[in-house]
């Protein structure tokens, strides 16, 4: 701080109190609000070794993901969807991240994670809070296709080592988590890890805690709006994954849902059009 101007001083003091709204500021914006212009905010990006104001404000972002709490993620929503269409806004927002997930996603990665699906002895999908609905999403499909298929109940802590008691090495855990981090995601997976089994994550980069206790990860960003987590990307990323697995098993799944057909014909289970 003591060999910043007087200008770069002012940034940072605001960044230090207000981390939270700054981390989503426009450079203009955040010169305004200090008294310099964008061109000081520019320049005191690169003197902190960006390669440029958009660098540093990514770093703030993920640096906060996981501790804004919902009034702040409530307050900065405000900040930056206030006078837009929100329908629009929160969709351009979905859709930014899925052409995120196209353009960066390791294609290498992606392959070894379904090859660990195919291979394992037993598959366990762990998700708690929003991430439990992803989970469950995951676990419909793969439990279709595959009868050692879990999905691990979050409904007390103890419950759920009582459901991973045999996990050991040959299965794998998918363990689904983004901010902010769920330490009963984390303990599990950690209980899972020390009992040899191999853990693939779900989540949204490779700062996440999850990330660095796991074996494989496929990673999506979870975008902040408000105070709910948006999971487009991430359930895009997990169709594409569905799709592989069912890719590699081929013909099994054609005679997996050729008899799922006649069961849910048989049992009435979907409704018809009335004919008339």
């Amino acid at each position: 701080m003591s060999s910043f101007s007087k200008g770069q001083k002012l940034i940072a003091r605001y960044i230090l109190e207000n981390y939270d709204k700054a981390a989503f500021m426009t450079a203009s914006k955040l010169g305004k609000l200090v008294g310099v212009s964008e061109s000081t905010v520019v320049r005191f990006a690169s003197e902190l070794g960006y390669d440029g104001y958009p660098s540093m404000q990514r770093a703030i972002q993920e640096m906060i993901r996981s501790r804004l709490t919902s009034t702040q993620r409530i307050q900065q929503a405000g900040d930056r969807l206030s006078g837009q269409d929100l329908l629009s806004a929160v969709m351009q927002s979905d859709m930014d991240k899925l052409r995120m997930v196209v353009d960066e996603a390791d294609r290498t990665e992606f392959d070894k994670v379904v090859s660990l699906l195919m291979e394992c002895s037993h598959l366990y999908i762990l998700g708690v809070r929003s991430s439990s609905f992803v989970a469950g999403y995951l676990n419909f499909y793969l439990h279709l296709l595959s009868e050692n298929v879990t999905l691990v109940q979050s409904n007390a802590a103890g419950e759920i080592f009582e459901q991973l008691f045999r996990i050991g090495p040959g299965d794998v855990m998918i363990a689904i988590s983004f901010p902010r981090y769920s330490k009963v995601t984390l303990n599990t997976v950690k209980f899972a890890k020390d009992r040899g089994a191999t853990i693939v994550a779900i989540t949204d980069n490779e700062l996440s805690p999850l990330y660095q206790m796991s074996d494989a990860a496929l990673l999506a960003p979870s975008e902040m709006i408000s105070f709910v987590d948006s999971m487009v990307a991430p359930l895009s990323l997990i169709n594409a994954l569905l799709v592989a697995i069912g890719y590699r098993k081929g013909q099994n799944v054609s005679e997996t849902f050729e008899e799922l057909e006649d069961i849910w014909d048989q049992y009435g289970v979907f409704g018809k059009l009335d004919d008339e």
